[in-house]
């Protein structure tokens, strides 16, 4: 029978460094060890094949070093480069980055939240679809710190992150109005949604101040997704060309649902961006490598991401104030003007961006 091997320790790794047990457990986690110590303690343990006990590490520090992202589609692009950059940001403070789905509803999310414990998570990032009363309790009574990326919870005392949807949506009808459009569409996503709700919003305003555009037909897709953007702008150019009035241009609620318009255009025969101007939000790199290149409205997902992180790490801070007031960020949008408006290609991937 082989015998299993026995597991380094610490004790083993300070003995062989030299130093006391004290100073190799601060070398190795983080405590304040001096460069020199670090590299002494390090080069022991790597000599001896020391591997530290995580788990009974977190049992004694009461923490697990993992912190939640929590969203409702882990396969949307928008939340995949979120957590690239949650994921560098919190990395080389030793934390470990957990993908969670919500669900679609706000009721999904509060149940997860509500199977938290300590144990698990540390704390959690969550970037609801949809969001009620039930769900803001939840967060404020979650045995957690959570952070929320999206709508801003300021009234409720709970740290969020968010940027204007609806400034968004107007800057991108201001721009087509700018480069000659007049008859401007939008397809947006589910209402009942907070992206879809502040868009919708957006529109609405952008379209009554008027910026010298007529107000087109809005048509409320299904999802945020290409194959919603496709099924719902195929309908509403189908309609608008048997009464004689195609728009000129498309406002999509997000890139997808902008690269789901241009197929839609493209199989009746349009040309984008010559017959059909369209823009998205978002900013996304599937938008930014897509032919013609998306003119997006960028919410700014990579500083969101960060923002959130580094408010996750404020609230994990064991020195944290006891009485804090809840942080509120805001980002600000920008346009992105690509081929799918006209403007020409840039010459960079970083010009793209």
């Amino acid at each position: 029978m082989t015998e299993k091997p026995t597991r380094v320790t610490l004790v083993e790794v300070a003995e062989r460094a030299g130093v006391s047990l004290g100073s190799a457990s601060r070398a190795l986690h983080g405590g304040g060890a001096s460069d020199v110590m670090v590299e002494r303690v390090r080069a022991a343990a790597d000599e001896l094949g020391y591997r530290p006990d995580a788990s009974g590490r977190s049992l004694r520090m009461k923490r697990t070093q993992q912190i939640a992202f929590a969203v409702a589609d882990i396969g949307n692009p928008v939340y995949v480069e979120m957590l690239s950059a949650i994921h560098s940001a919190l990395e080389p403070h030793g934390y470990r980055v957990v993908v969670m789905g919500t669900g679609p509803t706000a009721r999904s999310s509060a149940d997860l939240i509500r199977s938290l414990s300590t144990g698990i998570v540390d704390a959690m990032i969550i970037a609801p679809l949809r969001t009620d009363d039930a769900l803001v309790q939840e967060i404020r009574d979650a045995p957690v710190p959570i952070v929320v990326i999206g709508r801003s919870l300021a009234d409720a005392g709970i740290d969020s992150v968010s940027t204007d949807s609806a400034e968004a949506i107007g800057m991108a009808v201001r721009h087509l109005v700018g480069i000659g459009r007049r008859r401007i569409a939008f397809v947006n996503g589910p209402l009942d949604t907070t992206p879809g709700e502040a868009r919708q919003r957006g529109f609405d305003t952008a379209t009554v101040e008027g910026f010298g555009a007529e107000r087109g037909e809005v048509v409320v897709a299904e999802d945020f997704t290409v194959a919603a953007g496709l099924a719902a702008t195929s309908a509403l150019l189908e309609r608008s060309r048997d009464a004689g009035s195609l728009p000129d241009a498309v406002v999509a609620a997000n890139d997808l649902l902008a690269i789901g318009a241009i197929r839609a255009a493209r199989r009746l025969g349009l040309s984008v961006p010559e017959d059909l101007a369209v823009t998205g939000l978002d900013d996304t790199e599937f938008g930014r490598v897509f032919q013609p290149s998306i003119t997006s409205v960028s919410l700014g997902t990579t500083q969101r991401g960060l923002a959130a992180a580094e408010l996750v790490r404020e609230l994990v801070d064991p020195e944290r104030p006891a009485v804090r007031t809840a942080a509120q960020i805001r980002v600000a949008p920008e346009l992105r003007a690509r081929e799918s408006t006209g403007a020409p290609e840039p010459a960079s991937s970083e010009e793209a961006r």
